[in-house]
This record gives C-alpha cells, sequence and structure tokens, in this order.
C-alpha cells in the first residue's frame, strides 16, 4: 500500500505577499546565514536590516566581521526575518527565509550618500560607527523565500513576490 503524501506549500496568493513584504518591511534585524569560507560550514549570525534608497533588503557591515569575509568569498547567503510575539507557541508566528545574493556597494559608489541617509533614519544609533573606514553597505537580492504564515500556512516565493 503506498500513502501519498501531501504537499504542505500552498498556492502564493495575495495575502501570502502581503504577508512576507510586510515581515521584510517591518525587520529592524535578521539572522543572517553564510558559508564559513575556512570551513565549509554554515555559520549564522545577527544582523541589522533596513531599505536602500530605492528599497530592498540591505545591511550596514564591519569588514572584520566573519560574515563579511564570508559574504565576500560566497555571496550566496540566507536571511530569517520575523519575531515571535509575546504569546503563545513561537512556531505559530509568521517567518520568512530567504535565499539571497549579496551584492556589496562599492566604494565610491555614488548611492552611498542616499544609503547613508537612510540607514541613519532608521537605525540612528549607527552614527557611532557608520563613518568608520571597514564598514559598508550590502544589498541583498532575493533568489527566493519560504514563508511559513503560521500553522498550516507555508508558501514558496518567486523574487517577483517580493518586489
Amino acid at each position: 500500500m503506498t500513502e501519498t503524501v501531501k504537499d504542505p506549500i500552498r498556492p502564493t496568493d495575495d495575502e501570502a505577499r502581503a504577508l512576507a513584504c510586510g515581515l521584510i518591511a517591518g525587520a529592524r534585524f535578521a539572522a543572517l546565514g553564510v558559508t564559513d569560507p575556512e570551513t565549509g560550514f554554515p555559520a549564522v549570525t545577527r544582523i541589522a536590516l533596513g531599505s536602500g534608497p530605492e528599497g530592498g533588503i540591505w545591511t550596514l557591515v564591519s569588514g572584520l566581521s566573519a560574515h563579511s569575509r564570508a559574504l565576500r568569498a560566497d555571496p550566496r547567503a540566507s536571511l530569517l526575518v520575523g519575531e515571535p510575539g509575546p504569546k503563545g507557541d513561537p512556531l505559530t508566528h509568521p517567518r520568512l527565509s530567504l535565499q539571497v545574493m549579496a551584492e556589496p556597494l562599492a566604494p565610491g559608489d555614488p548611492r552611498r550618500a542616499a544609503a547613508r541617509a537612510r540607514w541613519l533614519a532608521d537605525h540612528p544609533k549607527a552614527k557611532l560607527y557608520i563613518d568608520l573606514p571597514d564598514f559598508f553597505f550590502v544589498a541583498f537580492r532575493p533568489v527566493s523565500g519560504a514563508l511559513n504564515g503560521g500553522f498550516g500556512r507555508a508558501f514558496r516565493l518567486t523574487p517577483e513576490d517580493l518586489a
């Protein structure tokens, strides 16, 4: 007797797209997954998150950090956004896993001034370190997403769904 397993992934709809985009827009930090270039093992850290000058998903990182070295070696990464609420089982709260490509903002890029202004508007405490010479901006270009909107609400998302 063969057992039929029902696919738990629902068709992506406008409600799922709105929830995913809302999780991104509301995130001020995320878990970042990278591949450690020295060991080949996954590594996870917490980073600040925000929007770039024209939107999108950006971070500001120190070039001295292990995750920035990992992103320079391999721009493939993952982000997890969405925090548990104050009550209930943490696994019932929405969260979004993104597969992304990291695109560092080159030194001298004309967008840096606008990125700096936008970042400081959302992260005023970054004024203490944003101009240190090792800090740089990274834009994350979504490749795919996996939205867990709560129990029984799983969706796959494309870059177009997340735009």
